[in-house]
């Protein structure tokens, strides 16, 4: 039997397709069933075929389906895709945006419009300055009352200030030319400024 063809000892010819082929050898098996000397020639003689159609494939010769597994190639475990990596944290965001509770809006909202309408009715340079050290102060109040803070209050309390004052000032000079009947520049700062801060009392922390 030493002299067959790998093709022979299978009983396929060498034009049998990988489907004719594998069952063969599967039949072979069955039937050589407890014959283990003559079961390893016919899986020796099943993967010399499979090496020999691999050559012819690398050659350009044939085609071979890709679900076949030729022995000096074992199917190695595909490997585990690397996950995509994670988009970068907006934990930040997350740290400083609060979800503030209806109290946390409205207390502060009545303080701020309270004062607004202070200013508002009575613009002297000493109610503005009360006024916007009583608006400071509420902001610090409420920003240290959630976190704790006092640093991280302060600061988003200075930036919440000077924030109100570039924003009331250039909203001024835009709406000045359309608005002539605008209140005075220091009105317009201030309530610009006690909105940004109220803001940044309830929505931040």
């Amino acid at each position: 039997m030493s002299a067959q063809s790998p093709y022979e000892k299978l009983g396929v010819s060498e034009g049998a397709t990988f489907e004719e082929i594998q069952t063969a050898r599967a039949r072979l098996v069955e039937e050589l069933a407890g014959d283990q000397r003559k079961i390893s020639e016919i899986e020796a003689a099943y993967d010399s075929v499979l090496m020999e159609r691999l050559r012819l494939r690398q050659e350009g010769k044939i085609k071979v389906p890709d679900r076949i597994r030729f022995p000096e190639k074992l199917v190695q475990a595909t490997p585990a895709e690397t996950p995509a990596p994670a988009k970068k944290s907006t934990q930040w965001l997350t740290n400083l945006i609060d979800q503030p509770s209806a109290q946390d809006i409205a207390f502060p909202g009545v303080g701020m419009a309270g004062l607004g309408a202070l200013v508002y009715l009575s613009p002297t340079d000493q109610v503005l300055q009360i006024a916007m050290a009583l608006a400071t102060g509420t902001t610090l109040y409420f920003l240290y009352r959630k976190e704790r803070k006092l640093g991280r209050a302060i600061l988003l309390g200075v930036g919440g200030l000077l924030l109100g004052f570039a924003i009331g000032g250039a909203a001024y000079t835009l709406l000045l030319p359309s608005l002539p009947m605008l209140p005075s520049n220091e009105i317009v700062i201030s309530l610009v400024t006690f909105l940004v801060l109220w803001l940044v009392s309830s929505f931040t922390k």
